[in-house]
């Protein structure tokens, strides 16, 4: 149940690790290689750990959404397999943005339902069984 959250974070980890690579050696005050090495590492960890955190955060929820969404059996009453993850990823985007206020928070469960929708048409138009894949909702 838990395995897309950890995937999401580690992922989110390296790819902000690589980000924060990039923007500490462009924001190296010195080019003395200590002072380059320190730059590197402090801004690795800092935007490594926040990219991590945030989307390790909304692949949680995502997961504990689509949980409690699968128990309620939506599929069997819409006849659409993909209804579960579509409402999952639009509370995730909701309650994640929900202190901006409603508008905003509407707009990130909007965009949250579309990623999930968009990825159900790329797969049936690529013949992929949606859900087959059971890794990041494929």
């Amino acid at each position: 149940m838990f395995a897309n959250t950890g995937a999401t974070y580690l992922m989110a980890t390296f790819i902000g690790g690589a980000y924060g690579l990039r923007s500490g050696l462009a924001a190296t005050p010195n080019s003395r290689f200590r002072v380059k090495v320190n730059s590197v590492l402090n801004h690795c960890g800092k935007t490594g750990s926040r990219a991590g955190n945030a989307v390790g955060v909304l692949s949680l929820m995502f997961t504990l959404y689509d949980w409690g969404l699968e128990g309620a059996d939506l599929e069997r009453h819409t006849g659409n397999e993909a209804v579960s993850p579509a409402i999952a990823a639009f509370l995730t985007g909701a309650t994640y943005k929900s202190m901006a206020g409603p508008r905003v928070a509407a707009l990130a469960g909007t965009i949250g339902a579309g990623m999930v929708g968009a990825t159900y048409i790329g797969n049936t138009l690529s013949g992929i069984p949606f859900g087959s894949k059971g890794f990041l909702f494929f």
